[in-house]
């Protein structure tokens, strides 16, 4: 059924749950599709004019119909409840200590995704909405000595492999929609919020950021790319990137 439904490939460890999940509601509305079809068609056929000249008033008098919608709004209600409820909290409310996880925070704003890493240190320098500018897109105050090793970049989203990562997630202008596909990942970033999302992912390459969320007349370019690596490689950018910001 994967397959036939054209899913991406499950780059992160969630990946499968999730695509078992979109199988067994696509087996159910399959089903339901069937049975409401059949219904209907039945209906037309049973109740037709030509079958039934003259009106009856009475109308049907079996419950079957109604016994069909409890049935579906039962069926629906499990769904909720032994499903989607436990899924939800699971996947997005249990998330992992900071101190095992890799810890960034993303800004979307029209029309690009903005990485801030803590740099080696793993302290977020001071952001200050008063010091953006055309060459500091968040604010960021390096003169703060925890910023002056923090890392920014525009569209390039740097992770470790087998690794939870969590994603402030926010919004400088409008709402905007973080979504990689392959990752089985998709959270809003909401003006005046920072949401966290994590995941943990287990193939290496790089796979594309999108805003699935409509921001504006830029919003078709609004893409970027996460390329996961393996952590030495990573550590080794990490230091890279803050001896050229601290000069060392």
């Amino acid at each position: 059924m994967g397959e036939l439904l054209g899913l991406p490939i499950q780059a992160s460890e969630h990946a499968p749950e999730i695509d078992e999940m979109i199988v067994l509601i696509h087996w159910l509305m399959a089903v339901l599709f069937v049975g409401w079809g059949t219904f209907y068609v039945y209906t037309l056929i049973r109740f037709r004019a030509s079958a039934n000249p003259k009106a009856d008033y009475t109308g049907v008098t079996s419950h079957t119909s109604s016994y069909l919608e409890i049935g579906v709004a039962v069926i629906e209600a499990v769904l909720l409840i032994g499903f989607a409820v436990p899924a939800w909290a699971h996947r997005v409310n249990d998330i992992p200590p900071e101190e095992e996880a890799t810890v960034v925070n993303v800004i979307g704003k029209q029309f690009e995704w903005i990485s801030h890493y803590p740099g080696p240190d793993g302290r977020w320098g001071r952001r200050d909405i008063s010091l953006i500018t055309p060459t500091n897109n968040i604010g960021l105050d390096r003169s703060d000595p925890n910023g002056a090793d923090d890392i920014v970049s525009i569209n390039q989203l740097n992770l470790p492999i087998n690794k939870p990562v969590i994603v402030n997630l926010s919004s400088q202008d409008v709402i905007h929609s973080f979504g990689i596909a392959e990752m089985r990942v998709k959270q809003d970033a909401v003006p005046g919020l920072q949401i966290p999302v994590w995941w943990v992912p287990n193939v290496l390459g790089q796979f594309e950021v999108n805003c699935s969320q409509l921001c504006g007349l830029g919003h078709y370019r609004m893409r970027g790319f996460v390329t996961i690596m393996e952590q030495d490689e990573y550590d080794a950018w990490l230091e890279e990137e803050a001896s050229f910001l601290t000069g060392n």
